[in-house]
């Protein structure tokens, strides 16, 4: 299924990119969350009449990201938590935990934004943590984890 991209896709396109995608991705993910539109002759027509606006739009979206990249790069966040013999937590810091200090030391982060490929943390030390802000704008904070 072709469609038109009206922003920005992960390793799939940038905004008014013409892309060939499986129709279930298209039906299921792109159109619902407007980020694509199907290429037919009038949507072709409906974009064109609307790129200046939509490019604007990405530019300023774009621009607010790299702001909240310049605060976050390098800061470093504390989270206490309850530990137990070894330096092993009773529980996990998870992507929730660290948005919700990240959020109380200044800067919003929401929980979606923070990726942890390893998953939670379950020991106290120092950890480097990817912040995911925008299409290709990503930030990078040090975690400390505190035994309570």
């Amino acid at each position: 299924m072709d469609v038109i991209l009206l922003s920005k896709v992960e390793n799939l396109g940038n905004l008014g990119d013409r892309v060939a995608v499986k129709p279930g991705f298209a039906r299921n993910f792109l159109i619902p969350t407007g980020k694509a539109t199907s290429a037919t002759p009038a949507n072709i027509e409906r974009f064109e009449a609307r790129r200046a606006e939509l490019e604007a739009q990405a530019a300023e979206l774009l621009a607010a990201a790299e702001a909240r990249r310049e605060q976050l790069d390098g800061k470093e966040i504390t989270v206490s938590a309850r530990v137990g013999d070894e330096g092993k937590l009773f529980g996990s810091v998870g992507a929730g935990d660290i948005a919700d200090a990240v959020t109380a030391a200044g800067v919003a982060v929401e929980r979606r934004e923070v990726r942890l490929p390893d998953g939670a943390f379950r020991n106290i030390g120092e950890y480097d943590v990817e912040v995911h802000l925008y299409t290709d704008v990503d930030a990078t904070i040090k975690l400390i984890i505190e035994g309570e």
